[in-house]
């Protein structure tokens, strides 16, 4: 987690889509929340109160279907079947004319679900559409239906078809379809409101379903019809019916006129809604899975999260676009930063545009150029102040050896030797000749070795009974470049230190050799009295790092190898220079390494001299 907060907090282009993130992607998951809840609570509300209004509206088609049937109800008041029941005489016009007053009802309400009209008097003497004037076998007060009208005679009774049996119909007359519904009242005396008889309507049940078919359209719901204690009485076939709850689990639901709640079923939760009948007391009750009646609120769901979604493909999308525009250039210019800070300083930026960034770009080129050329310069005075630094060492070295040359000179002139004056004259010339070079600070090695010769020469004059040399320098190394005034100090070092300070005749040897990688070792070695290892390792110490000033710490003994040490790391580099070896009473060993060709600071010429 740490190394994640890291990462964020040192990229750019993290925190930028931190703050797309925080100020688009939360603020847009949190509407499509808002929305989908909002969305979803609506739409499940919607769903319900129109399944609920359907309920209503199928038990006002069931109502206004029994009100219109009910109508025929008014042939009781019928003169013609009035006489028909009161009397106890066949009539042929009496039921002629109650069998016209059948066709003008009809004709007048044009009901065509009504499938047969009858009606009997109490004695079993009876009249229907379809048989006409008929008699009963048995007494009609023995149907359960008119027994309940003889205690309720101003009630109109409807009775579902599972309740009416074959052989309770009046005439006997036996439909195609058992989906009758039968309505049915008393026939009372106009005076004394005497039940005189019973008039019964057969009712096609098929338009009942008809009306829950329709209302079922759109396969949202299952709905069919129910009495008062939830026992079906009309059922479309639907594939929810394997929803429908028994009578005895509803029952205690349905106390209320209408109402709605979900229960759990075997496939999940089903909602149910029902509303009851203001004219038969019937239940129409409503049936669906509760995934249809929010079908449409997931589909709301679904297009918000979809919304959502193509919200934040956009959001990334605009990220990368304004990253690519933005943090491409800083990442580009971070990148050559880099470069400049690691020393180089040929990078350059190639700003697009006028923005700020461009003049930020524009801005680090000036930056870069001028560090460039402070570089430079700074370089330049530091050769400047190395080569002044040298043409002090130089001077270091050159008045000691003259002081010491003149010395010789005028003590052979003063013993009049005039020869050995002339010839160390001689060797003097040639001596500062090579030291001058007109200038130059580079002299090939055979050059050096002719300067050393001319130096031994002068001092073998001096120190004849105790000085002897030897020089051997192979031909193929004589006519490479090397520093001048390199192996003088060494050798003027073997002299006053190893050889002047020893009891009998000391030698001096000078050699060379090259590598295979190209590097040449020129040594000087002579058998003088050698250095102390304590001396030594000081010595050493102090050839490790000879540009850092020493003061007064320098040995006189090592004053020219320190002056020879700096002068040769700064040309060649500080993998070359000075190896010193030595062991005390044996003498010392001074080898010295230089590159085949040139240097890392090697000009051609220096000017002055």
């Amino acid at each position: 987690m740490k190394k994640v907060s890291q990462w964020i907090l040192s990229s750019l282009r993290v925190k930028m889509l931190a703050m797309f993130v925080m100020l688009t992607i939360v603020p847009l998951i949190a509407v499509g929340i808002v929305s989908y809840q909002k969305s979803f609570r609506t739409i499940s509300e919607h769903s319900k109160a129109s399944f609920l209004l359907t309920a209503d509206r199928l038990a006002r088609d069931i109502d206004v279907l029994f009100q219109d049937t009910a109508r025929l109800l008014e042939l009781e008041n019928h003169q013609a079947v009035l006489r028909f029941l009161f009397s106890q005489t066949d009539s042929y016009a009496d039921a002629k004319d109650i069998l016209q007053a059948f066709d003008l009802y009809r004709k007048t309400y044009r009901n065509d679900s009504v499938l047969n009209i009858s009606m009997v008097n109490l004695y079993g003497r009876g009249i229907s559409e379809r048989r006409g004037v008929f008699a009963l076998n048995q007494n009609p007060l023995r149907n359960p239906h008119f027994q309940y009208l003889m205690n309720a005679p101003d009630e109109v009774l409807i009775v579902p078809p599972d309740e009416m049996l074959p052989q309770d119909r009046l005439d006997g007359f036996q439909y195609d379809s058992e989906h009758v519904v039968s309505i049915m009242t008393t026939v009372r005396q106009r005076i004394t409101r005497e039940v005189i008889g019973f008039i019964v309507i057969d009712l096609d049940a098929d338009t009942v379903l008809r009306y829950i078919r329709d209302a079922m359209a759109g396969h949202a719901g299952y709905f069919y019809v129910a009495d008062s204690a939830g026992k079906p009485l009309f059922a479309a076939d639907s594939s929810y019916g394997h929803l429908l709850p028994s009578a005895a689990d509803l029952a205690p639901r349905l106390d209320r006129k209408s109402d709605s709640f979900v229960e759990d079923g075997p496939d999940g939760q089903i909602f149910i809604t029902y509303t009851t009948s203001a004219d038969t007391g019937w239940k129409m009750i409503g049936i669906a899975p509760l995934r249809e009646i929010v079908k449409d609120a997931r589909e709301i769901r679904r297009l918000i999260f979809l919304s959502v979604g193509l919200s934040i493909v956009f959001t990334i999308g605009l990220y990368v676009y304004l990253t690519s525009r933005l943090t491409r250039p800083i990442q580009i210019l971070k990148h050559k930063m880099r470069k400049a800070a690691s020393g180089f300083f040929e990078v350059k930026v190639r700003p697009a545009g006028t923005d700020e960034l461009a003049d930020l770009g524009n801005s680090f080129n000036i930056m870069i150029e001028q560090i460039r050329m402070l570089m430079e310069r700074s370089i330049r005075e530091r050769e400047q102040v190395r080569k002044a630094e040298l043409r002090t060492l130089q001077a270091q070295i050159n008045p000691h050896f003259l002081y010491n040359s003149l010395d010789s000179i005028v003590w052979m002139a003063e013993a009049g030797k005039n020869r050995e004056v002339i010839r160390l004259v001689q060797a003097l010339s040639r001596f500062f000749r090579i030291s001058l070079s007109k200038g130059r600070d580079l002299i090939s090695v055979g050059e050096e070795v002719e300067h050393v010769r001319n130096y031994l020469v002068i001092q073998q004059m001096r120190y004849s009974d105790i000085l002897d040399y030897e020089i051997d320098i192979p031909q193929e190394l004589r006519a490479v470049p090397i520093l001048k005034m390199t192996l003088q100090p060494i050798v003027e070092n073997a002299l006053y230190h190893g050889i002047k300070n020893k009891r009998g005749k000391g030698r001096i040897r000078i050699y060379g050799a090259s590598d295979q990688d190209r590097t040449i070792r020129l040594s000087v070695a002579d058998n003088g009295i050698g250095m102390s290892a304590g001396k030594l390792a000081e010595l050493r110490g102090l050839l490790d790092d000879p540009l850092v000033p020493q003061g007064e710490s320098e040995p006189d003994s090592g004053f020219g190898l320190l002056n020879v040490q700096r002068r040769l790391r700064l040309y060649y580099g500080p993998q070359y220079g000075i190896v010193l070896d030595s062991r005390e009473g044996a003498g010392t060993t001074v080898e010295i390494t230089i590159p085949v060709q040139g240097g890392t600071h090697l000009e051609e010429s220096v000017p002055g001299g």
